[in-house]
Order: C-alpha cells, then structure tokens, then sequence
C-alpha cells in the first residue's frame, strides 16, 4: 500500500492544476479539470458508483457505511482536498525528487543550483531523518498542497474498501477547485455533500488536527501614474512606484506571517507589480475575531491618507475600532482626499455578491478589500482511532499516519 500512495501522489503532481487570481470563469483555469476528471475515473474504479464532476468542477462521492445494524444510523461525515496549486509559483512540468533516508545534508535542488534546502535554515527537518522527503526540483513548486491530502483520501479509501473489518459511518468525498484563490466554497453544494462535519486533509504535522481557521481578505492598492520620459518630466511625470513605497514602508512594523503564530493575526504582502505608470499590492489580512480584522482594514485605509504633497504618509498608527458601522465611518471621513483620488472598497459576502463603497473621482489612487470567508469557520473534529484499535502498526509506514488521520470514531 505504501507504494500504492507513492505511486498516486507523484502522478498526481505531474498533473498542472494551477489557479489564477481574478478569473471571471469557474473554476479559474479549465486545467484543473484534468485531475478531477481523473479523480471521478479512480473513485469510480474503487467502487464508489454515484461519484461524479458537477457543472463547476466539484467532485464528490460516496463510501456506504459498514457499520451493523445494532448500532443505529450514524451521521455522515466528510473528507475534502482541493486540487488547485498557487497561482504564485509554477505547477507545470514539475519534476519530484525523492530523498530515500534522509540522512540530515542540505538539499540541493538539482534542476535550480541556487535552490538549496539547508539543515541550519530549516529546524523541522531534525523530525524527518531516516524518513523519505519528497521536493520538486526547484524549478516549480510540488504541489503537495494540497495533492498529498488526495492522495491520502484516496489511499485511505482503497485501505478501507480492502479492509471491511474497518467499521466506519457514511464517508462523503468532496474535491475542490480554485482554494488557493480564496473561491474553493462558491459554488459548492452543501445539500450534496450531506453531511454534519467533514474533515480537510491539507497540510499540519503529523497527528495535528485543526479545529479553527482565520477569517480571510485580500486588500488590493492600485496606484496611477503618469508617465514621461525622463528627459522631459519635470511637473509633468507621476511616478508611482513612489507613493507605493511609502505604503510598503507603512507595513513594516505591523504584525507578518513571520513574526506571528496561534490565533495572531496579521498582515501579508505577498504581491507587487510597479513601473511609473502603474503599481499594484496586493496584501492578505488575517484574524480570528471580527474585530481584529476592522482594525487591520482600517489601518491599511489609513496608508491611503495622503500628506501634505498629495503622497501616502509614511508613518501609521493603528486607528480605534468604532461601534457599529466604525468601516463605513471611516470611509465617509475621507473628505480631505485630493480630487484626483478615489478610495474603493468590496466585500464579498458568502454567497458572493458585492458591495461596494467609494470617494471622490477618477480612479487614480485606490484600495479594495474583498474576502471568501467573511465569518469565522470552524471544522469540528473527532477522535483518531489509534492504529492499535483499528488496524495492526505498520512499522512506522506513512501510511499508518494517513489512517491514523482518516479513521474515526462514531459518537
């Protein structure tokens, strides 16, 4: 079986399922629909009869309960993955490199020579001698976000088909598009999937369970310029890649993703396009309460205050959080913009629509926020059935952990 998981997950990765920011088509890129279809065939071949592609790329499918007669109806649950890479990095043409026993030297990526995985840099690797590593080659990403949680459904599925002593409720399969692009739930079918709680097998240590998630929103800072040439620019050029810089160094002391953990919230730029003309950031905002997440939106509005000369100021304290409508306040208080200046935000709200809000004219200097998860999400969680309980050790094998993890019991 271990083989049988290997064997899954690096064909699985040589499949391009990359998602794009900004697709007015669902799912982003048709590309992805090549692994689900795939998926449906391989659900199919296990025995999974009703499994099947909807009209937007969900994949779902059922595992009948086992259990006897005597213990009564159990409610379903859930096993989810999504099949969409970042948009970020490369997921075409990806090159796995295995690393049998790891014996503890730094990895050097064989297709990028700059790319190199070191011990000193990377402490978690301590946890992993004489454990078989997967990479890419360093030229793209791997994928293993989230193909290795379909590969654990799937492995753990034959493991549970081969094993009816296994005695498990009603298992409801559910593959997903465009997570990475915050879109994964837009067109999911609740009334489909059926069932009370369900379980997403996508990254954390081993034997970690996750039973809380932050809620998500992108800001996007759009900045116009004017551009000239060089020679000729005087009180004619706007170049924005300046005015963007001050925003950038507005960032500097607020709380990142490496500076952060447990339920710390924070700010993320993670992407910058610039030239004179035109420069766009875009700066993911995380937190667990609603309130953590108004003072992080009404701080980055307030990097679009401008000082004396028309520029974004420098220097940002974190504003208060008023009662009530403190979002909407703070936006109307936005008089003092100059004319040229338009502040916009939007919300998406769970079943997608928009709302929007803006200031002044022309849009020449803006700021939009939108998110996919505007309430706090919560995946319960069972308890694990040990492998002692449910099927005999495999002697450390990967795939103890991923029945480990898939395995619960019924309450």
């Amino acid at each position: 079986m271990r083989n049988r998981l290997f064997e899954r997950f690096l064909r699985y990765v040589k499949i391009d399922t990359q998602s794009v920011e900004g697709a007015e088509c669902y799912p982003s890129t048709e590309k992805q629909k090549d692994l689900l279809r795939l998926l449906v065939d391989e659900l199919k071949a296990l025995g999974l009869t009703d499994a099947d592609m909807d009209e937007h790329g969900y994949v779902f499918a059922t595992l009948p309960s086992n259990l006897p007669e005597e213990m009564g109806v159990k409610p379903a649950i859930g096993f989810l993955a999504h099949v969409d890479t970042s948009p970020e990095v490369s997921g075409a043409d990806v090159k796995p490199i295995i690393w049998h026993k790891y014996d503890g030297r730094d990895m050097n990526l064989p297709g990028d020579p700059t790319q190199i995985i070191t011990w000193d840099g990377n402490p978690v690797l301590k946890r992993y001698i004489d454990n078989t590593i997967i990479t890419s080659d360093g030229t793209t990403l791997l994928g293993a976000d989230d193909k290795a949680g379909i590969a654990e459904i799937m492995t753990a599925l034959e493991v549970l088909l081969a094993n009816p002593q296994i005695p498990h409720p009603t298992i409801r399969i559910g593959f997903t598009p465009d997570e990475e692009v915050g879109s994964g739930t837009k067109h999911f079918d609740l009334n489909r999937f059926d069932c009370n709680a369900a379980y997403t097998m996508d990254g954390g240590e081993i034997g970690e369970v996750e039973d809380e998630t932050f809620a998500a929103w992108l800001a996007t800072f759009e900045i116009n310029g004017a551009n000239v040439h060089p020679g000729y620019a005087k009180n004619k050029m706007v170049n924005s890649i300046r005015p963007m810089a001050a925003i950038i160094e507005g960032l500097a002391d607020q709380p990142a993703p490496e500076t952060t953990e447990g339920r710390e919230g924070y700010l993320h730029p993670y992407g910058l396009t610039a030239d004179v003309a035109k420069s766009t950031l875009k700066v993911l905002i995380r937190g667990f309460t609603d309130e953590d997440i108004e003072m992080r939106k009404t701080f980055l509005l307030s990097l679009c205050d401008p000082d004396p000369e028309g520029h974004p100021r420098r220097h940002r304290r974190l504003a208060p959080v008023r009662e009530g409508s403190a979002h909407a306040q703070h936006l109307r208080g936005r008089a003092q913009l100059p004319q040229q200046a338009r502040v916009r935000t939007a919300r998406v709200d769970g079943e997608g629509r928009r709302s929007h809000r803006a200031l002044g004219q022309n849009l020449g200097f803006g700021l939009e926020l939108h998110t996919a998860s505007p309430d706090r999400r919560k995946r319960w969680c069972g308890r694990a059935i040990s492998s002692a309980q449910a099927i005999p050790p495999l002697n450390n094998d990967l795939l103890q952990i991923f029945i480990e993890r898939m395995v619960w019991k019924i309450f």
